[in-house]
């Protein structure tokens, strides 16, 4: 599990085809792999990879085929910034939300506006993910938590508000209109409108003809 406070920026040094998988070599920050070990997770962009090798500044993934198509990880290039998160140690604090690194969906970026001090980000998300989210609800963008602003059904948009130390810590600077983020439906949220509508559609007509 993770927490959704991105921890850095890591660069990709290498990616390697091979069949049925992709294997990316990326470098990291000073001291970020201190600890790790083969088998280990860490999100990249959200998504949870583990650990094949690593020394003290790189580590190398496995990444499946299926992963690099539902995910943004297929479009990464020599050079590409990734977000990245080590996952959590028992007792850290949570001052996100709980991730799984285990993406549901990509969202395209339709507009970027830049207030004084804030940059906000406007994505579109297909329908069908859409009915997972709600004003004020958390999100997991490229593996950062991040609260919901003005979500729009009709035309199934949402915003989010970043601040300046989000951008330093993320990609979220380098983005521009028609880029896609991966994107992670908070799970209690899922569970609760999947547990409603799979109530009110086994039970609608039972209701309805109790009431006649």
């Amino acid at each position: 599990m993770f927490t959704g406070i991105i921890k850095g920026l890591a660069v990709v040094k290498a990616i390697q085809q091979h069949p049925g998988l992709a294997r990316l070599k990326v470098e990291f920050p000073s001291g970020s792999l201190l600890k790790l070990a083969v088998g280990a997770s860490i999100a990249l962009d959200g998504v949870c990879l583990t650990v094949t090798e690593f020394n003290d500044k790189e580590a190398t993934f496995d990444v499946m085929h299926e992963t690099l198509r539902v995910t943004t990880l297929g479009s990464l290039v020599d050079g590409s910034r990734v977000n990245f998160e080590r996952a959590a140690a028992e007792g850290a604090e949570v001052g996100g939300h709980l991730v799984s690194g285990h993406v549901d969906c990509t969202a395209r970026i339709s507009a970027i506006q830049t207030p004084e001090n804030n940059h906000v980000l406007t994505f579109t998300v297909n329908a069908d993910w859409f009915r997972y989210i709600f004003n004020k609800g958390f999100i997991a963008i490229n593996g950062a938590s991040l609260t919901i602003t003005n979500a729009n059904r009709a035309k199934c948009t949402f915003d989010v508000w970043l601040i300046p130390e989000t951008l330093r810590m993320t990609t979220f600077g380098d983005k521009i209109v028609g880029d896609f983020v991966n994107i992670e439906i908070e799970r209690q949220t899922q569970v609760i409108v999947d547990t409603v509508t799979n109530f009110l559609r086994d039970n609608l007509s039972t209701l309805a003809n109790q009431h006649r």
